[in-house]
């Protein structure tokens, strides 16, 4: 199923917001690879699983609804638990290891994580040299498409599917206004320090509602 993620385009020398600098509170520990980090936000007692209520929790944090929540932490642990979990005999509880967290990468992926989890930057300026046309320093829904067509691996179904789900959220609560993702939040998920700013955010929103 295609879902439209079409946005209005900004023009070419729209001036580009870094997300640099920003104050993030940074809760957890980062001592894995890059990848590790990447999903440590999840992690919400820091005993190195993450659980399905976990995964929810983390998305609603981030800013998402109550369906797209739910749908994630069962699709997201469903399809990780095992990967996580080789030689283990299978959990009901769909736990995901961190520390084994390579073992779950995808097929159809920009590269930007090696095989070891580490952080590719070659990879990473790559996608933006290739599919960043109207600005250089972010993509639009139409780049993010075709950046996605460009990794496909043939027959790899799921591996399609895992990184149009990924690219989609990423897409949906980061764009700016002009309806452009801008290079420094894309970097931001793959470190996870996005995750613990759009939490910040998030929460701070609601305080100021609460208190309006």
């Amino acid at each position: 199923m295609a879902l439209s993620l079409a946005g209005p385009k900004a023009p070419a020398n729209k001036e580009i917001q870094s997300i640099e600098g920003m104050d993030i509170d940074h809760h957890h520990h980062h001592d894995g690879n890059v990848l590790q980090k990447h999903v440590t936000f999840f992690d919400q007692n820091n005993d190195g699983i993450i659980y399905p209520w976990e995964t929810f929790r983390g998305f609603r944090e981030i800013g998402c609804g109550l369906l797209l929540s739910s749908v994630a932490a069962v699709f997201i642990n469903l399809g990780l638990s095992a990967k996580t979990r080789t030689g283990k005999f299978p959990s009901l509880l769909f736990p995901i290891e961190i520390k084994n967290i390579t073992k779950a990468k995808h097929g159809s992926d920009s590269g930007v994580y090696d095989k070891e989890g580490r952080f590719v930057n070659s990879k990473f300026e790559e996608m933006f040299a290739k599919h960043a046309h109207t600005n250089s320093s972010a993509l639009t829904s139409d780049e993010v498409m075709a950046l996605l067509k460009s990794n496909r691996e043939p027959k790899d179904y799921k591996g399609w599917l895992a990184a149009y789900t990924e690219w989609k959220i990423l897409y949906i609560l980061c764009k700016d206004e002009n309806g452009l993702l801008l290079k420094d939040k894309v970097r931001g998920v793959y470190d996870g320090s996005l995750f613990e700013h759009l939490a910040k955010e998030n929460k701070l929103k609601s305080s100021n509602k609460k208190s309006a």
